[in-house]
């Protein structure tokens, strides 16, 4: 067996075969796991779960400081998916911000390594141009990446009706969210009023340059966002909500994996 390098304890990304589009997933992280307390990945089922029931391999990454290793990830699959997880520093976007509100950041456990991991996976699918599709966190993180900002916490910044945070009933619709006409969304879920879930205390404020608000919730959250110019990806949509949460019970919730898996099928096909 060949041993492998010291230097790179990482296994090496999968490689493409013919068939299912593979599709890579960006984990969390626990800075103590279950085997030996040791800083382990944490990933939900559901998400390679909705992947793997629309018809693609998923593939759970390593986290890594190497941009090669990002980049090696990333060319060897036919899609990225950007989970949800813990809030994003607010240094990386709002530095001037004031420290009362950025201490109402939950920060990540490993001490920011999975922002930076993100910002150079976000490069890395719009340099190769994959198809990507942003859940929750992944829908911040893009948005960051991309050069928009965030609201720190919704509460404070932008006390609403609505309960954006209702952890216990996250599987559950709890509010509706109005798409725009002709959107991505809309076409995919072939509805204008979408019912969804919400688990989140921080929201997209400035969106990106180059991306669009096209779902918002009835308080002016942003819930949903697209590319202005479609020819810079094959496929690019996020989320606020948790559609792999939602999708069992709700066709809609299922056809935005569907959407996504189908636009990775065919990225693998036209590079075979």
């Amino acid at each position: 067996m060949k041993k492998r390098s010291l230097k790179n304890p990482l296994p090496p990304p999968p490689r493409r075969g013919a068939g299912k589009p593979l599709i890579l997933i960006s984990p969390d992280f626990q800075s103590k796991g279950v085997e030996f307390s040791d800083a382990s990945m944490s990933l939900s089922s559901r998400y390679p779960a909705a992947i793997a029931a629309c018809g693609g391999i998923p593939v759970a990454m390593a986290h890594t400081d190497s941009r090669e290793m990002v980049a090696d990830y990333v060319r060897n699959s036919d899609g990225v998916l950007l989970t949800g997880g813990d809030d994003v520093n607010p240094a990386i976007y709002g530095p001037k911000l004031r420290s009362s509100l950025k201490s109402k950041a939950i920060m990540t456990e490993d001490g920011g390594r999975r922002d930076l991991f993100e910002l150079m996976l976000v490069d890395e699918v719009f340099r190769q141009r994959k198809p990507l599709l942003a859940i929750c966190r992944g829908h911040q993180v893009l948005n960051v990446a991309l050069g928009g900002t965030l609201i720190v916490d919704i509460p404070t910044q932008k006390p609403s009706r609505i309960n954006h945070r209702q952890m216990d009933r996250k599987s559950e619709v709890v509010h509706s969210v109005r798409l725009t006409r002709g959107s991505l969304l809309a076409k995919i879920t072939k509805t204008q009023l979408l019912g969804v879930n919400s688990t989140h205390h921080q929201a997209v404020a400035k969106v990106a340059k180059v991306l669009r608000a096209v779902a918002q919730s009835a308080d002016g959250l942003v819930e949903g966002m697209e590319l202005k110019a479609k020819c810079l990806l094959p496929f690019l949509l996020s989320v606020q909500f948790h559609p792999e949460r939602l999708m069992g019970k709700h066709a809609e919730h299922r056809a935005i994996f569907e959407a996504f898996v189908r636009a990775s099928l065919m990225e693998k096909i036209q590079n075979l």
